[in-house]
């Protein structure tokens, strides 16, 4: 049976071998579309809106901009509340943890915006950071430090000190900004630069310090910041 997606229907219309549930089970989870994994987690639909209609949606948001798939764009859906908003994030996140652990590996900016979106939406500057092994997987992901960025405050032995210990080969930075521009400030300019010459003297490399914001991002690699 081929499903037409822009009909309304329901998961109990459909014969068993095409419900997503079903098909799950006796297929795997590979052999489903995004949208009916989608179907799956939701497990029904809204009133007036069919659970494949609103699973389309949502997987459409996500092949446009799944780092940006938060709770407040996904209850813009129509048929997704904050329960099911917060189902969907809390299931990203449950994956995302277990990910980590699992052969992440890290060579730009994109590969580390998906980690890091809780940062987008703190009220305090929070500096996190990434270190990786000598084929840029990551090794672990630690919060370092909350407050404004400053190198008064900022000292790069609370950095590098986990790094060592993980004897990692590299290092990448993130922090927000609480506004909505990106863009370096001088104190950031300045810490980076600290952090540049210190990852030099102990051989572990600074690959990127990225800034986050609730909207935009900046990488200081992509900039060519980082060529001292």
């Amino acid at each position: 049976m081929t499903i037409n997606r822009k009909t309304k229907i329901k998961i109990k219309d459909l014969p068993n071998y095409d419900r997503p549930r079903e098909k799950m089970i006796d297929r795997g989870p590979c052999a489903l579309a995004n949208d009916e994994l989608m179907a799956v987690l939701l497990g029904s639909g809204s009133k007036g809106r069919d659970v494949f209609s609103v699973s389309r949606d949502i997987a459409r948001k996500a092949e446009e901009d799944f780092s940006g798939l938060t709770i407040e764009k996904l209850i813009t859906i129509n048929g997704i509340g904050r329960a099911k908003a917060c189902q969907i994030v809390a299931a990203i996140e449950f994956s995302k943890r277990f990910l980590i652990k699992k052969g992440v590996r890290i060579i730009n900016d994109i590969d580390v915006l998906p980690l890091v979106q809780e940062l987008r939406f703190k009220k305090q500057e929070c500096l996190m950071t990434f270190t990786l092994d000598g084929g840029n997987y990551l090794i672990r992901k630690r919060t370092v430090f909350v407050g404004t960025l400053d190198q008064t405050f900022i000292h790069p032995r609370e950095i590098f000190a986990d790094a060592i210990c993980d004897r990692a080969a590299s290092l990448v930075c993130v922090h927000n900004h609480t506004s909505i521009d990106a863009y370096p400030s001088e104190e950031d300019i300045k810490v980076t630069n600290r952090l540049l010459d210190v990852g030099k003297m102990l051989g572990i490399s600074l690959l990127d310090h990225i800034i986050v914001t609730q909207k935009e991002s900046f990488s200081f690699k992509n900039k060519g910041l980082l060529n001292r």
